[in-house]
């Protein structure tokens, strides 16, 4: 330890104390003398003697080192230096168990660009620019390709899944949004709603919690709000009954055996297109923008409550139920962590740079309250800590062209689809 500790004599020292939450790996939390320049790759080995020391593990455990709740990354003096923090004083810095390395699974190969992905249980739903939407099972099998759309499709998401049924709504560039009705046993799939209304290409949905409505998206800078259950009375229904021989129903595509539905709301406030949309609870929505704002929402009531600027184009907002955060790709290629209702300061609470180019995704995990997902146009889908701005995790390769959308919805599953015809499948394990 000693080694460590004073590998270098002519720097100057400061006084440390070790400190955890995770109490398998506690050590004693005496005060310990560092050279100031110490970087994370040491205090890992020192905390690793004092292990072995204690006789409290066989093998090296990975950390990483919180200081003032952001992790190291630079030498120690930098850190403190940048945050205000006396080398006089002894300085208590968290250890946590790294997040180990996700791995490669499986590439599922598409016939054109993969622009939308959802991932329910051991389902994943894919949309397609060649306006067909597939389901796979997360080990790989194509149970079905769904013809119905007439233009790419931009966003798909799970509404109800159980045993033996599940429906699922897409959303296309031709203006609608369909819900499907998926018969598991039997594998076949039948449209059952096709919501019109937008006046452009849809770009986004989400589903609230309790998937009875869900919330649109699109290029005519427009916020619908739609029924996703069956007998709803703001359904149209077909207007055929008269005729006689059936020959206008017989000529009808598959498509349009569903009943149009129309939105229960319709909300202006957006200048240019919603890029994204997300549910925070049963009513509120976020929505984020070309027009460089996000917006919050009241469903129930209709209105905007919050209006956030930016400084460039909004390309998709994500909210965290554990964190109760919101993180956003931009065009600016910075994701960027809200808080929406700090009282405290700036409402941008981070801002993690490491993508080249444009980021097009964003997704927080369900069950870490600081991980997230980020896919963007420099082929890269990152995995980043909240308490990391300064750099990701881990960089999921295997992308050959920009990556459009990436999901985490299953715990142990980060999917990701691209440009380059391919969804991309991580196996992820917690560290906890």
């Amino acid at each position: 330890m000693s080694s460590i500790i004073n590998k270098d004599k002519d720097v100057a020292q400061m006084q440390i104390r070790f400190i955890t939450k995770q109490e398998k790996y506690t050590v004693p939390n005496y005060p310990l003398s560092v050279p100031t320049t110490i970087v994370g790759s040491d205090l890992n080995a020192l905390v690793n003697e004092l292990l072995k020391e204690s006789d409290l593990i066989t093998q090296e455990i990975e950390f990483d080192f919180l200081i003032s709740s952001e992790f190291l990354r630079t030498p120690l003096i930098e850190h403190i230096g940048e945050r205000g923090i006396s080398t006089e004083q002894v300085v208590e810095i968290e250890y946590v168990e790294r997040h180990p390395p996700p791995e490669p699974q499986d590439c599922f190969i598409h016939d054109d660009w993969v622009s939308a992905v959802a991932v329910s249980h051991n389902w994943i739903l894919t949309g397609c620019y060649d306006n067909t939407v597939h389901i796979w099972t997360t080990k790989g099998k194509h149970n079905l390709v769904i013809p119905g759309h007439t233009s790419p499709i931009k966003a798909v998401a799970w509404i109800t899944v159980n045993d033996k049924n599940a429906s699922f709504v897409s959303a296309s560039q031709d203006q609608t949004a369909i819900i499907w009705d998926w018969n598991i046993t039997s594998n076949s799939v039948d449209c059952v709603h096709i919501c019109k209304g937008h006046e452009r290409g849809l770009e986004a949905v989400g589903v609230n919690e309790t998937g009875v409505l869900m919330a649109t998206g699109s290029w005519d800078t427009m916020l619908k709000i739609w029924s996703t259950t069956a007998g709803d009375d703001e359904d149209e229904n077909d207007h055929d009954n008269n005729d006689e021989d059936g020959k206008i129903a017989a000529k009808r595509s598959k498509r349009d055996h569903g009943k149009i539905r129309i939105p229960k709301r319709t909300m202006k406030g957006h200048k240019e297109a919603l890029s994204g949309v997300v549910w925070t609870d049963k009513h509120e929505i976020v929505t984020s923008s070309w027009d460089h704002t996000l917006r919050i929402w009241d469903s129930e009531l209709g209105g905007i409550k919050q209006e956030i600027p930016g400084s460039k184009s909004f390309f998709d907002v994500d909210y965290s139920h554990l964190s109760r955060a919101l993180i956003t790709a931009s065009a600016d290629r910075h994701i960027r962590l809200f808080d929406p209702r700090s009282n405290e300061g700036s409402i941008v609470k981070a801002t993690f740079s490491s993508h080249t180019q444009w980021v097009q995704s964003v997704r927080w995990s369900t069950t870490d309250e600081y991980l997230f997902l980020s896919g963007a146009y420099d082929n890269n889908v990152k995995l980043w800590d909240s308490r990391s701005p300064k750099a990701s995790l881990f960089d999921l390769l295997g992308h050959e062209d920009k990556v459009l959308a990436c999901n985490w919805s299953n715990p142990k599953l980060m999917v990701s689809g691209g440009a380059d015809n391919t969804v991309r499948i991580f196996k992820t394990k917690s560290s906890k």
